[in-house]
Formats: C-alpha cells, sequence, structure tokens
C-alpha cells in the first residue's frame, strides 16, 4: 500500500449461522437493501476519507477482491485503496479476530478503525475528529456499543459514568463490532503475537480487550443509530424487507 490503512473490515469467517446462503457467498457479499454489507462500509469509510483499507479474508475470499476489481472504488466513485490479507490462502482457515488483526498489522497505522464486515450501520459516520481524538489519547481502544437486540440480551461490556468500558458491570451494553484500536495493544506486554502472525494463530479479541478494560485503558461510548448484527437469514430478510 501506498500509505498505512487507518482501517480494517473483518471479512474472514464462516458465516456458518447464515447457511445456506453462505454456501456460495462469502457474509460480508450478501446484499443488504441492493447493496453488499461490505460496501456498506467501504462507502462510509470513503466518505470520511478513510480510503486505504485492510479486507482480511478466508471463506470463499476470492470473490472479496473480485467484486471491487483492480481499481476499488466506493458506490460514489471515489476511488479506495485496499489490501487484502488473505487468511484462507495464506493458512486455510480464519484466524479469529485478534489473530486476524495481529496478521494485518504491518499495513495498519499506529491507530486504526476496526469494523465487522457482517454488521450493518448505514449511519455511522466514521469520523475522522474521533480517529484524532483517539491518536492523541492514551487509549488503546474506544469501543461503539449498542442496546442489547434480542439475540444477546446479557450484553458484553459495561459502561462508567466517565467513559471507560468494563470487563462486567451491572447493566451491560452489546459491542457493536465498530471501534478505534491502536496498534501498541496488538504488541508486547499485551499481546504475545509477533507483528504479522507468521505462525497463523486463531485468537478471539474479547480477552484481550478484557484485560485493557481491567487496567483501564479502554473507552467506550453509546452508538444510538440503526445497527444490526446480519447474522441470520431471517435478520437479512427483515432489513430488506424495509
Amino acid at each position: 500500500m501506498a500509505h498505512p490503512a487507518h482501517a480494517i473490515v473483518l471479512a474472514a469467517g464462516r458465516g456458518n449461522r447464515m447457511r445456506p446462503l453462505t454456501d456460495q457467498v462469502p457474509k460480508p457479499l450478501l446484499a443488504v437493501q441492493g447493496k453488499p454489507l461490505l460496501q456498506w462500509h467501504a462507502d462510509a469509510l470513503a466518505d470520511a476519507g478513510c480510503v486505504d483499507l485492510v479486507i482480511n479474508t478466508a471463506w470463499l475470499g476470492e470473490q472479496i477482491p473480485a467484486h471491487f476489481g483492480p481499481h476499488p472504488c466506493s458506490s460514489d466513485g471515489l476511488p479506495i485503496d485496499i489490501a487484502y490479507s488473505a487468511e484462507g490462502e495464506d493458512f486455510g482457515y480464519a484466524l479469529e479476530t485478534a489473530g486476524g488483526i495481529a496478521r494485518a498489522l504491518p499495513l495498519l497505522g499506529e491507530v486504526f478503525w476496526v469494523v465487522a464486515g457482517d454488521v450493518f450501520a448505514p449511519g455511522f459516520p466514521f469520523d475522522p475528529d474521533a480517529l484524532a481524538r483517539f491518536a492523541r489519547g492514551d487509549r488503546l481502544a474506544h469501543l461503539w456499543l449498542v442496546p442489547n437486540p434480542d439475540h444477546n440480551p446479557r450484553g458484553d461490556f459495561g459502561l462508567s459514568p466517565d467513559g471507560l468500558a468494563l470487563n462486567g458491570g451491572e447493566v451491560r451494553y452489546t459491542y457493536s463490532t465498530i471501534g478505534l484500536y491502536r496498534r501498541a495493544l496488538f504488541e508486547t506486554p499485551w499481546f504475545d503475537i509477533p507483528p504479522g502472525n507468521p505462525q497463523g494463530r486463531a485468537e478471539p479479541l474479547a480477552p484481550l480487550l478484557r484485560r485493557a478494560m481491567d487496567a483501564g485503558r479502554v473507552s467506550a461510548e453509546l452508538y444510538p443509530g440503526p445497527w444490526t448484527d446480519v447474522g441470520t437469514p431471517e435478520r437479512l430478510q427483515e432489513l430488506n424487507a424495509r
């Protein structure tokens, strides 16, 4: 890439709960309201001025660069520079969230957006001022939380009155899978996979986040806009019926 990327879109999962739809198409390429989920994120990031992206791939991963083509653009024609972290091609399997970010770390800047390719959040702004504020601070991550949907009634993380994400709490919210991250979270002493993840270790993100939360190094805020985890055919059908 010409410049370090300031966003990674996670698109490597198998999408088992979406079968049979994902037997032939990777979940991030399923269409919501006439446009693939992955394209919604690429468009929103480009509109915010974030045009250097990394997309990780595994299941049916070759379809994703084929969708964007050799000269990727947003739906409005803005040129986008996309680098692919081809976990399926390199290792034969997906590396989970933290393992996938570690694999892509050499392509990423000091701070960057992380967003799951299978959520629908059409109004999320990817505000460049939010990225700049985060870069000036010392937090390792900043998360956007949403009210708990029916499929996750107990939530994931708490939120303190002063804006810290909590590993627990009486009231918990669902992690939207949209956040700002500092590359230091994926380096020692927090993480023991070397940048680039040459061994292809699959590691989840939640335990790493919880350790950083316990140290008071993760902030959060509530996101009030529309948001859906497109995790089942029924949720996809409901979105497309609107």
